[in-house]
């Protein structure tokens, strides 16, 4: 029986600790509570369950296969290594931006499961050839298809989690679930591949890595993804191609997002091409005191991801995006004190902070932006976007240090960060709702469509189920409703044409 104090107004072990037989009904109510917390994680939802394990275990060897291309690049070039790394990183980047854009113009012709389900298999067999290369070139062609691989599947598989994750508090936190698994990537996987180097030989790094992609194929087909929602964006090629990109710049909030993820880009590039030589050459340290730096970042990103998801609700995402550049920023030009190693960590824990504080958002925003079948476009062009502002912060932050020093590059990565988090709070309103009133000119069109607020009109009988493709009018119209952009919406209004 649920029993209740007359001062309290809910049942709490601490209420009934006073009475008769409280020990078996503090245990009761204990567990009705742990319960109730786990039904409100995303992974109480079994679908969702088997999706992040797939995520999580192709990580996984994602991060031991990074580790075996930095040894197997130094066993074809040895003093060059940095070379050939650094062009392959490059054809990463990319694959990144080129490849998304296409594959999500057209991923909302195919079927979900088959294309992430066939893109895993495709960067199985890659990776399993990666252990026989024997020239140079060899490994940048099978980085390249790696990468375009990942270019299709990585957005793809991230417009499908707001498909099965409808509720938004579970999809926030699936949002920091998804942020974590790839910060504790970055913690573990060098670790678990030093463990295993002991034992085997770095090309056996490479098959983990494939047999990982494989098991993440298996999750993925295992689980019975929704149906995709009809498209009413049936025009030609190269439209679908750039429609995710053409849409995503059309919308303010997304602008604002982009300009935020130039603020990433910084911070994540000084982090990650200047963290060893900093530490080894301006401040003597060792190994282990690179590993701690990176391990810094990761941690200040994962007490973010850990927090978020219990106070995001409470206020606007645009808030602590703002937050997350400005802290960015603040802890880009502390570098230019010459930090010695304890406050160097504690930079670093500032920009994996306020990485984290701009990353985990972006999924909410993107869902909110789109609608359900262009959600995969709106994905590849984030996904495709953002690596663009990767692909330029890389050598920015690399030739700024080594040409002109340290400071140079910190002032320089800095005074980017802080334009680029003023141009997201002008170009981002603060005033951001959902439901905006607009008018519509009359039109003609043809497309596969449904009877929806925008089709109703009459039928001749030949025209089929919906959905279904004729020559249609749309009336004028004055009305108001949750605004994105798509094949009938092409401006944000109030905006200039």
């Amino acid at each position: 029986m649920w029993l209740q104090t007359e001062s309290s107004t809910a049942w709490t072990p601490e209420a009934i600790s006073d009475t008769p037989g409280s020990d078996q009904i503090c245990e009761s109510v204990k567990w009705a509570m742990t319960r109730s917390r786990f039904l409100e994680s995303p992974l109480a939802d079994r679908n969702y369950r088997r999706l992040f394990t797939a995520q999580v275990i192709a990580l996984l060897g994602t991060g031991l296969s990074t580790v075996a291309l930095a040894l197997l690049a130094y066993d074809m070039a040895g003093g060059g290594a940095g070379i050939v790394l650094g062009t392959a990183l490059a054809l990463k980047m990319v694959a990144y931006v080129g490849i998304a854009p296409i594959v999500g113009g057209f991923a909302h012709r195919l079927p979900r499961r088959f294309l992430l389900v066939s893109l895993d298999i495709a960067r199985a067999a890659i990776m399993a050839c990666l252990p026989f290369v024997t020239e140079v070139w060899q490994v940048y062609v099978l980085i390249f298809l790696l990468n375009s691989c990942a270019a299709g599947f990585t957005p793809t598989f991230q417009a499908t989690i707001p498909d099965i994750v409808t509720y938004e508090s579970r999809y926030t936190k699936a949002l920091s679930l998804s942020r974590l698994a790839y910060d504790l990537e970055n913690l573990l996987s060098p670790a678990l591949a030093a463990a295993l180097l002991v034992v085997v030989p770095y090309d056996a790094l490479f098959t983990g890595n494939a047999m990982a992609f494989l098991a993440s194929a298996g999750f993925v087909l295992s689980v019975r993804l929704p149906r995709a929602q009809p498209s009413d964006r049936d025009v030609g090629v190269w439209t679908n191609i750039s429609f995710g990109v053409r849409a995503y710049l059309k919308t303010p909030r997304l602008r604002g997002l982009l300009a935020l993820s130039v603020v990433v880009a910084c911070s994540g590039a000084m982090v990650i091409v200047n963290t060893v030589v900093y530490i080894r050459d301006r401040l003597g340290g060792s190994e282990t005191d690179t590993a701690i730096a990176f391990a810094a970042t990761g941690l200040g990103s994962m007490i973010v991801a850990l927090t978020l998801p219990h106070v995001l609700p409470r206020f606007p995402d645009r808030s602590f995006m703002l937050i997350g550049g400005a802290l960015s920023a603040t802890g880009l030009f502390l570098g230019l004190t010459g930090p010695g190693f304890v406050p160097f960590l504690l930079i670093w824990l500032c920009l994996g902070a306020g990485s984290s504080l701009i990353q985990v958002p972006v999924g909410r925003l993107l869902r909110r932006s789109a609608k359900g079948t262009d959600r995969p476009a709106y994905f590849a062009a984030q996904f495709a976007l953002t690596h663009g502002c990767w692909l330029l912060a890389y050598p920015l932050a690399g030739w700024t240090a080594g040409m002109f020093g340290y400071e140079t590059a910190f002032a320089v990565l800095a005074g980017v960060s802080v334009v680029a988090t003023l141009v997201a709070a002008r170009v981002w309103p603060r005033e951001d709702p959902s439901e905006l009133e607009h008018r519509h000119g009359a039109l003609d069109h043809v497309h596969n469509h449904v009877h929806d607020e925008h089709h109703q009109h009459d039928h001749d009988g030949w025209e089929g189920p919906e959905p279904h493709r004729h020559p249609h009018r749309h009336a004028p119209i004055r009305h108001k409703h949750s605004f994105v952009i798509d094949g009938h919406h092409w401006q944000w209004p109030g905006t200039p044409r």
